[in-house]
């Protein structure tokens, strides 16, 4: 049976009559197309029910799930869809089918990707086991029955297409449908509905990356605008640029002003209190002033010699004269007359003597 798939081994499965060639290697090559497999399963397929699958099946009997879709410009929401898928039973291997191109377009539009981009698209994503190309628009039992799928998973919004309200309406009733969930504000139409929105802005893009107006399906006259509209952005980004730049000057000169009134002021406190501790009431210079003055004064103005001369040096025979008070004292009244004669011969041998 194709599909007995375990990671990163090639093994044989005699017990349904298949030997697969290759089988996948989980995330280290990409998954196989299903015609491209030499193995058609010939063992009659057992029919599973949910509850079964959910419960767990052998390694060699994993649950086929199977999901299918257009797949144009593969985004998150895909493959957030196809992880749903893959992880809806604990053994689980995950078919894909990609409708053609001449399909999709029949049934449902133009595609942005070819077939063959979607079909690598969906190669690539870790959770595909294997790729069904040229899949069906709708599923019959034969489909089914060929690629032994146990279960169909999709989003459970009612599908209408092919002249049918839900294409998905006989998988329902047969038991087989398994829902998913699909990703808000993530999908084909989305992605194609902002690049319309957006046409002008994406046209000049490729213009400026070296894409002909031929290539873009632009005519002259809009050319030569984008064109136009490309050399304003550029001159409005040069603008901006050097704006942006001179602020930035700006702000490193402010910065630098800045650091350096903030030193004028420290250096110029610093120098009025040095002036102040030289020149101020009782700084050093008025000290250093006072002192220089006052010995130039001395030096102008000397002290004058005293009024009397000195004392005479008596010679050491001659005995000293009796000192006399400037103020002589109160004389007392002589007590007789002999007394009276005789201080006053005293006082005249006195006066012979100083002369």
């Amino acid at each position: 049976m194709v599909g007995c798939h375990q990671e990163g081994t090639m093994e044989e499965d005699t017990r349904d009559n298949c030997t697969p060639k290759f089988l996948r290697k989980t995330l280290t090559a990409p998954a196989p197309f299903a015609d491209e497999t030499s193995c058609q399963c010939q063992a009659p397929h057992e029919k599973l029910t949910i509850a079964q699958a959910r419960l767990g099946t052998p390694v060699d009997r994993p649950v086929r799930v199977y999901a299918d879709g257009i797949f144009d410009l593969f985004h998150s929401g895909h493959a957030r869809a196809l992880m749903q898928a893959k992880t809806l039973f604990p053994n689980s291997y995950l078919l894909v089918g990609v409708c053609s191109d001449d399909l999709t377009h029949k049934f449902k539009g133009f595609t942005v990707m070819n077939e063959a981009e979607r079909y690598e698209a969906l190669r690539h994503c870790r959770y595909v086991d294997e790729v069904i190309r040229d899949a069906p628009w709708t599923l019959t039992p034969e489909f089914l029955e060929k690629h032994k799928i146990d279960f169909v998973a999709h989003d459970d919004i009612p599908y209408s297409s092919a002249g049918s309200d839900d294409v998905y309406k006989h998988i329902k009733e047969a038991g087989m449908f398994v829902p998913t969930q699909r990703t808000e504000g993530i999908s084909t139409s989305d992605i194609i509905t902002r690049i319309v929105r957006d046409y002008d802005v994406y046209a000049r893009r490729n213009l400026q990356r070296g894409y002909t107006a031929k290539e873009l399906n632009v005519s002259f006259i809009n050319e030569k605008k984008y064109r136009f509209q490309n050399q304003v952005d550029k001159m409005k980004e040069k603008v901006k640029n050097v704006e942006e730049r001179s602020k930035e000057f700006v702000n490193k000169v402010e910065e630098k002003s800045h650091d350096l009134i903030q030193k004028w002021e420290e250096k110029s406190r610093e120098f009025i209190g040095n002036f102040l501790e030289l020149f101020g009431p009782d700084g050093a210079w008025k000290q250093m002033f006072q002192e220089r003055s006052s010995r130039m004064l001395q030096a102008l103005s000397p002290k004058q010699s005293p009024v009397s001369s000195p004392t005479r040096s008596r010679s050491p025979s001659r005995s000293p004269s009796p000192t006399f008070s400037w103020l002589p004292a109160k004389a007392s009244p002589p007590s007789s007359p002999k007394a009276a004669s005789a201080s006053i011969s005293s006082m005249s041998e006195g006066d012979e003597d100083e002369k």
